[in-house]
C-alpha cells in the first residue's frame, strides 16, 4: 500500500497501552476508537477515546479475542487502521490477513513475518538456520509420555517448558528433575490455550545466571530495517519482567553493535515492517542466545523512547502509512539512562498472588513518566493483568535514573491494593542492582517476601499509627454537631487517653493512646505501650497530620478510607492500615480449619474428595485468575471434613474452599 494518511485508529485492546497508543493520535490529530469488554465499560482508555464501541463478554476469549467483534467494531466506527497494542491480538497472523482483507491498515508487521516469528518453535528452527545462536531445545508436537522424558533428557536439565505462541511468562514452567516434568508440561498447555488460544509448548535448556537483553528494531516498506539499542529486562518474577532499563549495564559498544547486527539481519531475513524486538539470553561469558522476536510494540518500549528521543508508537503509524523511516531512527541517539518499573496488584509475600479489589487513590510524583491503565476509583477485574502502571525514570546517569524512580514510588499513593511497590523500592535500591549484577535469577536468589516487606521502619509506624489516629478524630469532631474546634481526646478535668487500636502490616496490632491538656496541647502519645518522646502537635485535619516526635517533625498524608481502612504516607514509604472495630462481630470468625481462597478465580482443577486425608502442602485444587494457575495446597494434614467447591465453579477473596480436620478425631 502507498504512503497515505491514517485517519481514524481502532485500538484492538484495552488499559495502559490503548491509553499510550491514544496519547500519540491525539497528539498527531488522528482520531481514535476504543473497544470494550463488560468489566472495562467505565475503565480510564474508554474514556480517552474518540468513539468506544462494545464487545461484550468478561473473559478475553469473549471480548477482546474476537478478532469479528473487533472487526465489526472497526466498520461501525468508520476506522481505518487497527493498532493492535500488545498481547491478545497482537501477534495473530489469521487476525492481521483479517485485517487487510477488510481494507483497514494493520499497524504491524505483515502477517506472513507474524506466522513465522509467532510460533517459537519456527522461529528458533529459522534463526538457527540463520545462523544464529540458539539453546539447546526440542518440538513437544504430540510426543508420548516416554518420548518427552527422552527428549527432556537430551535437552538436558534444568530446562524451561515454554508455549510456542505468546508470551509474558504466560505457559512457562522451570522443570529441575524428571519427576516434574509431565505435571509442568500439562500445565504449560492448560495456561496456553487459556491465555493464547493455542496449547503447543516445547523445551529448551534453562541456563541459569543469564541476563534478559533484546533489541529494539523498527522496519519500513522501502527496506529499511533500524536498531534502536538494547534493553536489560533481566529482573524478572514467573518469568515476567518486572524492571527494565536502556542501556544495559552489561553491554558495551562492542556487543551492542553485535548483538545489533544479529537483530537487524533477523529483521531483514523476515522483510519486517514496523515495530519488533529480538530478545536474548545473555551469558555470563559474554554469548548470547536466541530467544524469540516478538513481532509488536513491547511493554517496556518507554525506556527507548526516553534514551533515544523517538516516539515509538509514531514510527509505527509512519511506517504503517508508506512512509520511510526518519534519519533519527536510522541513527538512533543513546542519551543517559532509563528505568522502568511495572506496578503490579499483587502480593509478593504470597507468591506474587494477584489482587483485586478497588484502587481507591493512585499519585505518583511530577518528575517521572507515567503510563497507567488506571485512576484512582478503579477497580482492577480478575479477568485481566493485574498491571496498575508503569512507571519510568530518566536520568544523565544509572544511580540518578534509579534513584528518582525509587524515590517517586516511595512517595507515591497507592491506597486500596496490595502491591509490589516495596518490592520495586528496594530493587532499585539494592546494591546488586545498583551494580549492574542483577541477571534473571535475582528474585530467586532475594527472598520477594523481604524485599516487598514494608519499607516504614517500626518507629515510623508507630508514628504513623498516631498520625491515623489523630486524623480520625480529627475528621469526627469536624463532623461532630457540638463543639467542633475542640479535640476528641480534650477534657476539662485529668482523665484517661483516648484509644484507638490499629491493624497493620502483618497483622500486627497498634493501639495508640492520646490526650489533649486544658491548653490544647498533646499531652499524652503513646503507641504499641511506647511513649513518643516529646510529642508536639503543629496541626491536624482529615487530609493531614503535621507532628514533632523528638524534636524532628514530619507531615503525613491520610487518607480515611472506607470499613475503616486509613491509608498513611510520608517521604520514608505508605503504611497501610485498618482500624478495629470496638464492638466486633464473632459471626464473622472463620471455621477452623477453613481452607479459603486467597484471590478471586475459576476453579479449573479439584485433586481430592470428601473424606480423603491429606498431607501438610498436598496440592487440593487450582484457582485460575489473570490468565495464571495458582495451586493452592493443604495448610495441614487431616481429612478433607468438606469439598466446597467444584471444577467451574467462581469464587471469590476468601471463598471457603475446603475444611480440613485437626486430625486424631479432632473436630474441624
Amino acid at each position: 500500500m502507498g504512503a497515505s494518511s491514517i485517519r481514524r485508529v481502532l485500538v484492538a485492546n484495552r488499559g495502559e497501552i490503548a491509553r499510550r497508543i491514544f496519547a500519540t493520535c491525539r497528539r498527531l490529530g488522528i482520531a481514535t476508537v476504543a473497544v470494550y469488554s463488560e468489566p472495562d465499560a467505565d475503565a480510564a482508555f474508554v474514556r480517552d477515546a474518540d468513539v468506544a464501541v462494545a464487545l461484550g463478554g468478561a473473559a478475553p476469549a469473549e471480548s477482546y479475542l474476537r478478532g469479528d467483534a473487533v472487526l465489526d467494531a472497526a466498520r461501525r466506527a468508520g476506522a481505518d487502521a487497527v493498532h493492535p497494542g500488545y498481547g491478545f491480538l497482537a501477534e495473530n497472523a489469521a487476525f492481521a490477513g483479517a485485517v487487510a482483507a477488510a481494507g483497514l491498515r494493520w499497524i504491524g508487521p505483515s502477517p506472513e513475518a507474524i506466522a513465522a516469528m509467532g510460533s517459537k518453535t519456527e522461529a528458533r528452527d529459522r534463526m538457527e538456520r540463520a545462523g544464529v545462536p540458539v539453546l539447546p531445545g526440542a518440538r513437544l508436537d504430540g510426543e508420548a509420555g516416554l518420548d518427552l522424558l527422552s527428549l527432556a533428557e537430551h535437552v538436558g536439565y534444568p530446562l524451561l517448558v515454554k508455549a510456542s505462541a505468546g508470551g509474558g511468562g504466560k505457559g512457562m514452567r522451570l522443570v529441575e528433575a524428571s519427576g516434574d516434568l509431565e505435571a509442568a508440561v500439562a500445565g504449560a498447555r492448560r495456561e496456553a490455550a487459556g491465555a493464547f488460544g493455542d496449547d503447543t509448548v516445547f523445551i529448551e535448556r534453562f541456563a541459569p545466571g543469564s541476563r534478559h537483553v533484546e533489541i529494539q528494531i523498527i522496519g519500513d516498506a522501502h527496506g529499511e530495517v533500524c536498531a534502536l539499542h538494547e534493553r536489560d529486562c533481566s529482573v524478572q518474577r514467573r518469568h515476567q519482567k518486572v524492571i527494565e532499563e536502556a542501556p544495559s549495564p552489561a553491554v558495551g559498544p562492542d556487543l551492542r553493535a553485535r548483538m545489533s547486527e544479529a537483530a537487524v539481519a533477523a529483521g531483514q531475513a523476515l522483510g519486517y515492517v514496523g515495530a519488533g524486538t529480538v530478545e536474548f539470553l545473555l551469558a555470563a561469558g559474554g554469548e548470547f542466545f536466541f530467544l524469540e522476536v516478538n513481532t509488536r510494540l513491547q511493554v517496556e518500549h518507554p525506556v527507548t523512547e526516553l534514551v533515544t528521543g523517538l516516539d515509538l508508537v509514531e514510527l509505527q503509524l509512519l511506517v504503517a502509512e508508506g512512509r520511510p523511516l526518519p534519519e533519527a531512527a536510522r541513527r538512533p541517539p543513546l542519551r543517559g539512562h532509563a528505568i522502568e518499573a511495572r506496578l503490579y496488584a499483587e502480593d509478593p509475600a504470597q507468591g506474587f498472588l494477584p489482587v483485586t479489589g478497588t484502587l481507591a487513590r493512585f499519585s505518583v510524583p511530577a518528575g517521572v513518566r507515567v503510563d497507567s491503565a488506571v485512576e484512582g476509583g478503579a477497580r482492577i477485574s480478575p479477568h485481566y493483568d493485574p498491571m496498575i502502571a508503569k512507571v519510568i525514570a530518566h536520568g544523565a546517569t544509572r544511580d540518578e535514573a534509579a534513584r528518582r524512580l525509587a524515590d517517586a514510588l516511595r512517595r507515591s499513593e497507592i491506597h486500596g491494593l496490595t502491591t509490589n511497590r516495596d518490592l520495586l523500592v528496594r530493587v532499585l535500591s539494592h546494591h546488586e542492582f545498583l551494580g549492574g549484577a542483577a541477571d534473571t535469577g535475582f528474585l530467586d536468589r532475594h527472598d520477594p517476601a523481604v524485599l516487598g516487606a514494608p519499607l516504614v521502619a517500626p518507629d515510623g509506624l508507630r508514628q504513623a499509627a498516631a498520625a491515623a489516629a489523630l486524623a480520625a478524630q480529627a475528621a469526627r469532631r469536624a463532623a461532630a454537631t457540638a463543639m467542633p474546634s475542640l479535640p476528641s481526646g480534650w477534657r476539662n478535668n485529668p482523665s484517661v487517653p483516648q484509644t484507638t487500636v490499629f491493624t497493620g502490616p502483618g497483622a500486627e496490632e497498634l493501639p495508640v493512646e492520646y490526650r489533649f491538656a486544658r491548653d490544647g496541647r498533646l499531652a499524652t502519645l503513646r503507641v504499641q505501650g511506647h511513649d513518643l518522646d516529646a510529642p508536639r502537635l503543629h496541626g491536624a485535619s482529615a487530609d493531614e497530620v503535621d507532628l514533632e516526635i523528638a524534636g524532628v517533625r514530619r507531615r503525613h498524608r491520610v487518607h480515611l478510607g472506607r470499613d475503616g481502612a486509613v491509608f498513611v504516607n510520608t517521604g520514608d514509604g505508605q503504611v497501610d492500615l485498618t482500624e478495629a472495630p470496638r464492638f466486633p462481630d464473632a459471626r464473622h470468625a472463620a471455621q477452623p480449619g477453613s481452607l479459603e481462597s486467597p484471590l478471586p478465580g475459576r476453579v479449573i482443577r479439584v485433586f481430592v474428595d470428601a473424606g480423603a486425608t491429606v498431607e501438610l502442602g498436598q496440592p487440593l485444587l487450582i484457582v485460575e485468575a489473570m490468565k495464571m494457575e495458582h495451586e493452592i495446597v493443604a495448610p495441614a494434614a487431616g481429612p478433607v471434613v468438606e469439598l466446597r467447591v467444584s471444577e467451574g465453579q467462581q469464587v471469590e477473596t476468601g471463598t471457603v474452599l475446603a475444611v480440613i480436620g485437626g486430625g486424631d478425631g479432632d473436630e474441624p
